[in-house]
């Protein structure tokens, strides 16, 4: 099994902000591994230590050496799920030629004596066949543990993840599976056939995970699948599918949905979105990535939400919103290129340049959207990938997408291009 070293080296504590070590060469598991470090004069220690003499601190050598230790104690079988590694102690640590920029240094741990957490290793640092530091380190394996209040009701059935919390008075039912660090406030509901990923955060009195508003649902078998690092702020609720819509609703990573925000069921929200105060997607709806729904608007059943959309507080959407765009209004007109949003999430100025003048074609031509798009698809000058997604996004659409301007001249519609 290959080795992730910064998945690992997160669980190193106190651990330098570098990462000291490029890859592994040699590996028993449990027993000894073997890693190298390529230093070049880039390095931020050396800048500082010293002007005219650049070496590596002693300092960090032990911390390299720390860092493989901390990787073979942790992928190895029978280490505690989630465990974290702590460095007690340094004996004998002798230091015997300079490391300068262009060494390439090998690391080499192998465990010795241990008990249940206290592990001692022999470490050694060289530069070809010489010695250029070695070590005994006193190593300790913390587990990670999870807290649940005395009042918090936790169904037997139910698996929670090491180091999560739950808090007074929550409810969590049987089916109910909890990764790893998350956080469930007081009061809040978790039930049904629902899977929440690791790190996410789910505030007081949210409800997640309960059976759709929807009079066709029998009580049959469906699931709720949340990803990592969500968070679900007061109030939000989150139902679970319907049979007769695949089954499942599903939520990506990285979501924000603030306080009385709500998802139906068989949606599917992808990564990265912000669901403002109040905002509401009706059932079967898809989000794409890093769209933004404002406050207290709503997303008809069957509609797509395209990438990087912005939908605008008190907005009806009752069609497809288009990708890029700004889409705002009861009922939901487009307000040309969401420019600055696109700005932010690091946009070339090309790519938006092209984006700007393919809706320039949808918006302010004669064209009706077909023959718009054929223009498009023939302006030699607008071939870029987010030209070809907004392209397709229009292709695909079963209930068509919003392309209505608001009610106002061309020139203040589309006046940041």
């Amino acid at each position: 099994m290959a080795i992730n070293i910064p998945v690992l080296l997160d669980r190193l504590c106190y651990r330098y902000p570098s990462l000291l070590v490029d890859v592994i060469t040699e590996h028993e598991a449990g027993r000894r591994l073997v890693a190298v470090k390529n230093l070049t004069v880039s390095e931020d220690f050396f800048q500082g230590h010293f002007p005219g003499m650049p070496l590596m601190p002693a300092v960090l050598m032990i911390e390299s050496l720390s860092q493989v230790a901390a990787m073979l104690l942790l992928h190895r079988e029978g280490a505690p799920p989630d465990a974290h590694v702590y460095l007690r102690g340094v004996n004998d640590a002798k230091f015997r030629r300079q490391v300068v920029p262009g060494d390439r240094l090998r690391l080499e741990v192998a465990i010795g004596r241990r008990r249940t957490r206290l592990v001692r290793a022999r470490a050694v640092a060289s530069v070809g066949d010489q010695v250029v530091a070695e070590a005994e380190l006193l190593l300790g394996l913390v587990p990670d543990r999870t807290t649940i209040d005395g009042t918090a009701i936790v169904h037997p059935h139910a698996q929670i993840g090491v180091g999560t919390t739950i808090g007074p008075y929550a409810t969590i039912g049987p089916h109910v599976v909890l990764g790893a660090h998350c956080r469930v406030g007081a009061s809040a509901v978790i039930d049904g056939w629902t899977e929440i990923g690791e790190g996410t955060e789910i505030y007081p009195f949210a409800s997640i995970g309960l059976i759709p508003q929807d009079l066709k649902f029998q009580g049959e078998v469906t699931r709720l699948v949340i990803g990592r690092h969500n968070i679900f702020r007061e109030f939000v609720t989150i139902h679970r599918g319907t049979r007769g819509g695949g089954g499942v609703t599903r939520i990506g990573d990285n979501n924000l949905f603030m306080a009385y925000a709500h998802v139906a069921h068989d949606c599917q929200v992808e990564h990265d979105t912000i669901f403002a105060n109040g905002a509401t997607l009706a059932g079967h709806v898809l989000v794409e990535s890093y769209a933004t729904i404002g406050a207290f608007s709503g997303v008809h059943q069957f509609c797509r939400v395209g990438r990087h959309a912005f939908i605008g507080g008190y907005s009806v959407v009752t069609k497809d919103a288009l990708p890029f765009a700004k889409t705002v209004g009861n009922r939901a007109r487009i307000y040309g290129l969401n420019t600055l949003g696109l700005v932010r999430r690091g946009f070339t100025p090309d790519a938006i340049g092209m984006l700007k003048r393919s809706f320039r074609y949808l918006l302010q031509s004669k064209l009706n959207t077909t023959n718009a798009l054929r223009q498009i698809e023939r302006d030699r000058s607008l071939r870029c990938e987010e030209v070809q997604y907004l392209v397709e996004f229009i292709r695909t659409s079963h209930r068509g997408v919003i392309v209505r301007r608001a009610t106002k001249r061309v020139e203040e519609v589309l006046a940041d291009e």
